[in-house]
């Protein structure tokens, strides 16, 4: 059986799409015979802490170890924690998910001992690290040295390309539970009444962690410009983050009475709550200023939400403009209230049509089994002689 040690800042249950993306992965890792040491850092722990592994399944196994304030501190007891761990897995292979810090220690540590590594790119980790106060060596001597690359879409292949001059990045998407994530009718645990949205009140939706990445001004901004014209209210499905509370903070000062209606859910850890929540918007908003794939939006194009979304990153190659949602360019993103109201005068049969077209998207090009096959071929091209 191969064996895969596997880096990540985040792993289940912590939040965001990091975590999510990782936590599917082994699991799918695991079904194509791949046995997967999960090594990720908690601040929940004393630094430098290693907890007794926690079995996923029979297969897999997670590795939680305590953050020391500065990395300059981190990354080398970690390094000690790989080489004990190695010295009694003895691992095929090592990935890092998200060029750095994970990338980045993955890739050293696969050099000092011989082994092989893949580096997976997943949302801003190139159009961040590249500039200060990221450290663009390290960037793209991470690229240079990992013996496979994948990334979460085209766009970000792209960029690898630029920076290492490699031409064999693969692409490996994003994917959705197509069975959880469907357009049905939501419980009667999670119903506008439950969470206290009139029924004549429109639900604007956003998912995972409201920071300024995500564009959290101009979703409160089109929150106003749309309660001008009628009810809604702005369902956020997740947190948002402790740095931006004054942000909500100013925005109640400004918006007294549209500040009333957001609604924040807290983090929902359960996919089936996620996906009923979704259920309920009757339009969804991705803002991104910089993005790679949103999980998020992929999960909401497949509970038959209508989306509307920037032009960051990889989100046009999911969303083709009046097809299957709508795309505003970011340089436009102050008009995303006008997009909302102008999106509600479309006849019910057309926006219908869009709907179906999103999930339709979802699951020709973004469902697991396409991950699994993706998977396959990463691990043949990394690993094509381990048994």
């Amino acid at each position: 059986m191969k064996r895969l040690l596997f880096m990540t800042e985040r792993f289940a249950p912590d939040l965001g799409g990091l975590a999510r993306s990782a936590t599917r992965l082994v699991a799918t890792l695991s079904q194509l015979d791949v046995e997967v040491d999960v090594v990720t850092w908690s601040r929940y722990l004393q630094p430098g802490e290693v907890l007794p592994p926690e079995s996923i399944d029979v297969k897999s196994r997670v590795y939680r170890i305590g953050l020391y304030r500065h990395w300059d501190m981190t990354m080398p007891h970690t390094l000690n924690v790989l080489e004990w761990l190695h010295s009694s897995r003895q691992y095929d292979a090592v990935w890092g998910h998200y060029l750095f810090p994970s990338g980045f220690l993955a890739t050293w540590f696969a050099k000092l001992q011989g082994l092989v590594s893949t580096v997976s790119a997943r949302g801003n980790d190139i159009d961040k690290e590249m500039f200060p106060p990221g450290d663009f060596a390290r960037l793209q001597w991470t690229l240079q040295q990992a013996k496979v690359i994948t990334a979460v879409s085209a766009d970000m292949s792209r960029k690898i390309q630029l920076l290492s001059g490699r031409d064999d990045v693969l692409i490996l998407k994003n994917a959705v539970d197509t069975e959880i994530f469907a357009p049905q009718q939501a419980t009667e645990e999670i119903s506008k009444e439950s969470l206290g949205i009139p029924p004549d009140e429109l639900v604007i939706g956003f998912c995972g962690e409201l920071r300024e990445k995500k564009g959290q001004q101009f979703l409160l901004t089109a929150l106003a410009t749309v309660s001008y014209q009628r009810p809604a209210c702005l369902l956020i499905i997740g947190e948002v983050r402790n740095s931006q509370e004054s942000v909500l903070q100013v925005y109640a000062s400004q918006q007294a009475e549209s500040s009333q209606r957001i609604i924040i859910t807290g983090h929902l850890s359960n996919p089936q709550a996620v996906a009923a929540h979704l259920q309920l918007c009757d339009v969804y908003l991705q803002p991104s200023l910089w993005e790679g794939m949103p999980n998020a939006l992929l999960e909401a194009m497949a509970c038959g939400c209508c989306c509307i979304a920037s032009d960051a990153g990889g989100i046009p190659e999911v969303i083709t403009h009046g097809e299957n949602g709508f795309i505003l360019p970011r340089s436009q993103l102050h008009h995303l209230g006008e997009a909302v109201l102008e999106f509600l005068t479309m006849p019910i049969l057309e926006k219908n049509q869009i709907t179906q077209a999103a999930r339709d998207r979802i699951l020709s090009e973004y469902s697991i089994a396409q991950e699994q096959r993706r998977l396959q071929i990463l691990i043949d091209r990394l690993m094509p002689n381990s048994v």
